[in-house]
């Protein structure tokens, strides 16, 4: 008798969104045999130049029926976009039967992040999914993949140069923590209670290689959350293997958790100019809060268990800063 394949079926896989995390998913997937189908609002011919097999539609985020119609035979939908635009995308992957989606949420673990979430830029997108994977007539499962912050934030550029996280407010090498290049930053070392708060780091490239590689294995049993990390440390520990990289000391504001609290109360009360200030300060509360701290690694285990996978380990972040920097 002839055994049953234990290769997955080829599936049909659309990204959401043409921007740089878009590209570097397309870059992966499209190595596998399954169809890729990037849609996004603007015309981008650099997949289609770039990767064989991968095709671009132009749509309106905003049209829900025409997302329905573009995404009619779509198996599996990544979406890299947030806020409103990602809602009506959910709603239209439901409508076109799409059988599992991955929202644009790659933080810490979707189970310790904070009722009333300041930084919350996905509009109860969560709260959608769930409601519809208990739909009894059109169940859509769900996947996130929490990796902590990328990297890259710590980029010369930051995000900007890699075309990632626009709208997040953490594009540039001044909106997070350290600019590395200068030698300068601000922290919130502890919370509340006095205890650090703990910062899982993943470069985008390996939270992108692991994707594929799950998609490799088939999503027909994918958890709720992927958990993966490259490194996990605390604020100092990352000053400090910034500063050990570069060989300079970096000119670090420490803050107290209960100032920089104050501070972003009256901030909230002062008015939209001081908008942006009270989101970088929510930005370090919410670090040391633990809010990027991904607990445990399921998906480095799925894919390290099954040998058709292996693949090489996320990267740390002394080795990554050493071939982005070096020393200053």
């Amino acid at each position: 008798m002839r055994q049953a394949s234990t290769q997955p079926a080829m599936m049909r896989i659309a990204i959401a969104g043409g921007g740089g995390f878009a590209y570097i998913l397309a870059q992966q997937i499209t190595q596998s045999a399954n169809a890729v189908l990037v849609i996004s609002q603007n015309p981008h011919p650099e997949f289609e130049n770039d990767f064989p097999g991968c095709q671009v539609a132009e749509v309106d985020f905003t049209n829900v029926e025409e997302l329905r119609y573009t995404l009619q035979g779509v198996d599996l939908l990544i979406s890299t976009i947030s806020g409103s635009e990602q809602l009506d995308l959910i709603d239209a992957a439901r409508q076109a039967r799409v059988r599992l989606f991955v929202p644009s949420e790659f933080e810490g673990d979707i189970d310790h992040r904070p009722a009333n979430d300041p930084l919350d830029r996905q509009h109860g997108a969560r709260d959608q999914l769930e409601h519809f994977a208990r739909s009894v007539s059109n169940p859509m499962r769900f996947t996130v993949f929490s990796c902590g912050i990328f990297m890259e934030r710590f980029a010369p550029g930051g995000l900007e140069a890699y075309r990632i996280g626009a709208g997040s407010g953490v594009q540039t090498p001044n909106d997070y923590l350290l600019n590395v290049e200068e030698g300068t930053g601000e922290i919130v070392e502890t919370n509340a209670a006095g205890r650090p708060g703990r910062v899982a780091l993943t470069s985008v490239y390996d939270l992108a290689r692991f994707i594929a590689a799950a998609i490799e294995i088939g999503p027909g049993n994918w958890p709720r959350e992927f958990k993966m990390r490259g490194d996990t440390m605390n604020v100092r520990d990352i000053v400090a293997t910034c500063e050990a990289v570069r060989r300079v000391p970096f000119n670090v504001v420490s803050r107290t958790y209960q100032d920089a609290e104050s501070e972003a109360l009256d901030c909230e009360h002062g008015g939209p100019q001081y908008l942006s200030r009270w989101l970088y300060l929510q930005r370090l509360l919410q670090t040391a809060n633990g809010r990027y701290q991904v607990r445990g690694t399921n998906l480095v285990e799925v894919i390290n268990q099954n040998p058709a996978t292996r693949i090489n380990p996320p990267v740390r972040l002394r080795q990554w800063l050493e071939h982005i920097w070096g020393p200053a």
